[in-house]
């Protein structure tokens, strides 16, 4: 017979979490602190300063176009009429180079020097055998004085007189000879210093200092034989190919009208130079060639150009100038001049301008804007540089 086990689950603890037991005891000290947590929230959102809220337009960029007549047009490219890739007169290793891309250069300047140590040692070698040889002139010369002054008193024969005319006049000779050579040990010296041959800027540098160089007639293989592309910008021109079928429209002398592609908005006086007397029978074009009348340094060769050529000569070509507006309620006068705030990924900066007339409400901006920027009308009091700001209806 089994004994009967006694039944213990009945003495068992009921345990309930301390939070619940805490929250039984004082049921409002919860509700307490949320309140608090949620007054402070409040507090700080109210005390803290808004950004304040503007009102913008863009800066409104006009002008900029082109007022010129009609007439054929054509595409091309700015070349230098005066261009050339420098090279080395003889073979060599480049040991120095003066210049870099932009460098302008003077006519005769110096811009690389090859390693010069044998030809500097046949100068010297040069410079001594015509030493020599002026010494053995020199004593030639005394022989043969002494020589007539013997034969005039009888002391020697003509045979004797002649021999030290020949010994003279051999080593005149030879003195010409030593100076023949110092001069060609000079001149390839000089060769060894490269020289701009004309005033101009360098466009590339072909060559760097280790590399071997050589003439461009001796080109091939690893060599390098220009050591720098330079070109005289006073010559820049623009080289258009026209259709054959317009081009006894043109002539040289016609005016035309250039503008870049890099600056679409600004328009270049030119005249044709020279219509190149023979035509490309696969592309059936004429090469024209037009001198751009004005200089402007951001004209540079290899710009992709418009040549309009124009049908009228008075025709002034004239390229409208840009400006640029903004509200007169934009504008703000102070100590330190005239200026306006612009809004820029929600802060504002205040900046600097040139300002012009008013006309209908809007000024012109002469300088310190560019079109485009967002400019706060009526800017609040207080507004400081960089302080964040709200577009309405953003």
């Amino acid at each position: 017979m089994t004994e009967a086990r006694p039944d213990l689950s009945k003495l068992r603890l009921q345990r309930e979490p301390f939070q619940a037991r805490a929250a039984r005891r004082n049921p409002r000290r919860w509700l307490v602190v949320a309140v608090t947590v949620a007054a402070v929230s409040a507090a700080v959102l109210l005390l803290r300063p808004r950004a304040p809220v503007v009102e913008t337009v863009p800066a409104q960029a006009t002008g900029g176009g082109t007022s010129s007549s009609q007439g054929i047009s054509a595409n091309g490219y700015v070349v230098a009429r005066t261009k050339a890739s420098v090279a080395a007169k003889i073979p060599g290793r480049l040991e120095e180079l003066r210049v870099t891309e932009g460098t302008r250069v003077r006519r005769g300047e110096i811009i690389a020097r090859l390693e010069s140590g044998d030809f500097e040692a046949q100068v010297a070698a040069a410079r001594a055998a015509l030493a020599q040889a002026d010494a053995a002139l020199a004593q030639a010369r005394r022989d043969l004085e002494r020589a007539r002054r013997l034969r005039e008193g009888g002391a020697n024969t003509p045979f004797e007189l002649e021999d030290a005319e020949t010994r003279a006049r051999v080593a005149a000779a030879q003195v010409e000879a030593a100076r023949a050579q110092l001069r060609l040990a000079e001149v390839n010296l000089e060769n060894t210093r490269v020289r701009a041959p004309f005033d101009g800027t360098v466009l590339r540098k072909d060559a760097e200092v280790g590399e071997i160089v050589v003439p461009s007639s001796a080109g091939g293989g690893l060599t390098r034989t220009a050591i720098a592309t330079m070109a005289d910008l006073a010559t820049l021109e623009v080289e258009v190919d026209v259709n054959e079928a317009y081009i006894a429209q043109i002539r040289n002398g016609q005016a035309s009208a250039i503008t870049l592609d890099a600056y679409p908005d600004t328009s270049f006086r030119g005249r044709v130079r020279q219509v190149v007397p023979t035509a490309d029978r696969q592309k059936a074009t004429v090469l024209v060639k037009v001198s751009i009348l004005d200089r402007d340094p951001r004209i540079l060769p290899e710009m992709g150009a418009k040549v309009v050529f124009l049908r009228d000569e008075s025709a002034a070509v004239t390229a409208a100038p840009r400006r640029v507006l903004v509200p007169a309620e934009a504008l703000v006068n102070g100590p330190e001049g005239a200026s306006v705030w612009v809004v820029s990924e929600g802060r504002a900066s205040r900046v600097k301008v040139d300002a012009g007339p008013e006309s209908g409400g809007q000024i012109e901006v002469r300088s310190g804007l560019a079109g485009g920027e967002s400019v706060i009308l009526r800017p609040p009091a207080g507004l400081k540089d960089g302080a964040p700001v709200r577009v309405a209806g953003a």
